[in-house]
């Protein structure tokens, strides 16, 4: 009786042993895979809320948001379509330009809507103060410039935001009409580990 107890949790033990333990591939069939594991689950996942402004100048002799290209009918387009503008904008903790620089806001924005102001935003977020510098938070999505809220998700991170997902909400704080110089509110919704 103690002999098949013993076999009982020997069996058991060696079966969840080998599960936990790394899985070798032969080089011929996979000969780029470098290392695969189990993941653990034991890292807690937690959201971080920020709410960040960034400031897009274009009427500053050094703006930072620029045209780079546009269709033939661009400029005839009540929508901008075909407009293609990059940014390296300031991001702050308030929304006067002196308040406390945080990162910077690096990316592109084309405007894609025919019939309405519809922009495909592909930016990073690129931390540059305390805890979270050389982090980046990368968002990719569509933004209804003249919509109250627009929501873009967030589809990844680098540094302490590695594996980041969630969403961002975007509201025009204010806009110079003369200049187009705008200043937006991003409540950046992130969850990371």
């Amino acid at each position: 009786m103690a002999t098949f107890f013993f076999s009982s949790f020997l069996l058991l033990f060696l079966s969840c042993a080998t599960n936990s333990i790394p899985v070798a591939f032969s080089e011929q069939n996979n000969d780029y895979l470098v290392s695969s594991q189990l993941v653990s689950h034991a890292a807690v996942e937690k959201q971080s809320h920020f709410r960040l402004y960034c400031h897009a100048i274009y009427s500053d002799p050094n703006p930072t948001t620029v045209r780079v290209a546009a269709a033939s009918g661009t400029n005839k387009s009540s929508t901008y379509f075909g407009l293609v503008v990059l940014m390296d904008d300031p991001l702050t903790i308030g929304p006067d330009a002196n308040s406390k620089l945080v990162g910077r806001a690096q990316g592109t924005s084309a405007a894609a809507g025919l019939y309405k102001m519809e922009f495909v935003m592909a930016t990073n977020f690129i931390f540059t103060d305390g805890k979270y510098n050389g982090s980046t938070i990368a968002i990719f999505g569509h933004d209804e410039v003249l919509a109250p809220v627009r929501e873009m998700p967030i589809i990844g991170g680098s540094g302490l935001f590695r594996f980041a997902r969630g969403y961002v909400q975007a509201r025009t704080y204010s806009r110079d009409l003369e200049t187009g110089d705008t200043v937006m509110q991003f409540d950046v919704f992130v969850n990371h580990y």
